[in-house]
């Protein structure tokens, strides 16, 4: 995979409906507890396709990469939550990813290619709403973790659409679009809550 400008352009993600932002400011234990589990969970994914497509040498590299560094942010997160005084709490899933996970498709390639955009989908709107809080929030240092992580999400949705388009340089483009569509389908139809997702 070779290191190319940002790649967002090709991934058009509706806008945040702007309720959300007061509803997560109003129960930041609650967003903080998801978001700890949303880093996990991206390193999982990483991973999970290292697993899958150990012959894709510039895939594997990068999603070993990309997992450190959710790692790093579960660590970071963790660390927000123990200055507020906040335990962690248990993961009670995420029905956003899995209806975001209903439509890749089976078989390959379209099973690699659609893994790769829809972890972009997700990091994308995690990218957005991070920034949202980061430009929200009064307290210093949760400002500054919240506005480096929403930069390291863009990066990461870059890194995977990157590996998107070097899975299938002609279709990639068409299928992302399709898969934003789907997203602002899912929003559209799931209450808003005080969860990244």
């Amino acid at each position: 995979m070779e290191d190319v400008p940002a790649l967002g352009d090709a991934l058009p993600l509706v806008a945040t409906d702007p309720r959300w932002l007061g509803i997560a400011l109003a129960d930041l234990d609650a967003v903080h507890a998801d978001h700890l589990h949303c880093e996990r969970k991206a390193a999982q994914s990483a991973l999970s396709l290292i697993r899958s497509y150990p012959q894709h040498t510039d895939l594997v590299t990068a999603m070993a990469r990309l997992a450190h560094d959710e790692t790093r942010h579960v660590v970071q997160v963790s660390q927000l939550m123990s200055r507020r005084g906040q335990p962690a709490a248990y993961d009670f899933g995420d029905d956003y990813a899995a209806k975001l996970r209903e439509h890749i498709r089976k078989g390959e390639p379209s099973l690699r290619l659609d893994r790769l955009l829809v972890f972009a989908v997700i990091e994308g709107r995690s990218a957005e709403r991070l920034q949202l809080l980061a430009d929200a929030l009064e307290d210093p240092k949760s400002r500054e973790l919240y506005a480096s992580l929403a930069t390291a999400e863009v990066r990461h949705r870059d890194i995977f659409l990157a590996l998107a388009r070097d899975a299938d340089p002609t279709g990639w483009r068409a299928r992302a679009a399709e898969l934003a569509a789907i997203e602002a389908e899912i929003l559209e139809n799931r209450a808003i809550s005080a969860r990244i997702h």
